[in-house]
């Protein structure tokens, strides 16, 4: 009988949790400008080191109830979404491309992605410290024998996704006398399309600009905000690319179709 999971996937969902570990360091330490390295990890509340079995990803937090063994503070339910959401993305890709090194490639930026989102989410801030590498490793990523991209594809798409949203940015902040979204944003959609090429990035910021506007209504109805209320696009952009890497084949398909009629 087939195993209903390869070697391959089982070794992507079990190191994307892991990994999903680590990303919930950066989220926490990156805007906080804190070194990703030392100290060890630590109970927020009291300061106790965390042992290496209460660090298990998203088992050890479901075996102390969400709360920290020593001080017995609660512990966000952030960090073991963060770990099975990781475990999922890389056993998605895993499963969808095989062991390629694309695979590979794509799953360092769907937790780039991820990290990315929710520390925009939280802090608005998207870090060049993400930001930069990761739109160098997509261009390098462009010359791997199994890429959809060429070098100079992955390049103008990077180019051209920076260039755009600066020039938007630009114009808006001349008609309106503001910014009309973060200096990180261009960076970002640059990243996006070193990985994705031109076709995903317009994809991604479509996805975003949808979800942004249905999340702003959402709010000026339920909560009372006004249309001024600033919206972390950093965080649709992360869940557009992410969505994208999964279903942006089946969305660019159905709209040749809608088109043909």
């Amino acid at each position: 009988m087939q195993s209903l999971m390869t070697l391959f996937e089982w070794q992507a969902l079990l190191l994307g949790l892991i990994v999903g570990s680590f990303a919930n360091v950066c989220i926490y330490r990156l805007p906080r400008h804190e070194s990703l390295v030392w100290p060890g990890s630590r109970c927020p509340a009291c300061g106790a080191p965390i042992s290496a079995l209460d660090n298990i990803p998203v088992l050890s937090w479901l075996f102390l109830r969400g709360r920290c063994r020593r001080c017995r503070a609660p512990i966000s339910i952030r960090y073991p979404i963060v770990e099975a959401a990781n475990g999922v993305l890389w056993l998605g890709l895993a499963t969808s491309l095989g062991a390629t090194p694309r695979a590979m490639v794509l799953m360092l930026f769907s937790t780039s992605a991820l990290v990315l989102g929710l520390i925009d989410l939280e802090h608005q801030l998207l870090l060049d410290v993400i930001t930069l590498p990761g739109t160098l490793v997509g261009l390098c990523a462009s010359f791997l024998p199994d890429s959809p991209l060429s070098p100079v594809g992955s390049f103008l798409a990077a180019a051209g996704g920076f260039v755009a949203l600066t020039s938007l940015n630009a114009i808006y902040k001349a008609v309106r006398g503001r910014d009309g979204f973060g200096g990180g944003d261009p960076k970002m959609v640059a990243m996006i399309g070193a990985f994705l090429g031109w076709q995903g990035t317009i994809l991604t910021v479509l996805l975003a600009s949808l979800a942004g506007t249905l999340v702003g209504v959402v709010l000026i109805l339920a909560r009372g905000k006004t249309a001024q209320h600033k919206l972390p696009l950093g965080t649709f952009l992360a869940g557009g690319a992410i969505a994208v890497l999964f279903v942006g084949d089946a969305i660019a398909l159905w709209y040749r179709g809608f088109l043909r009629g």
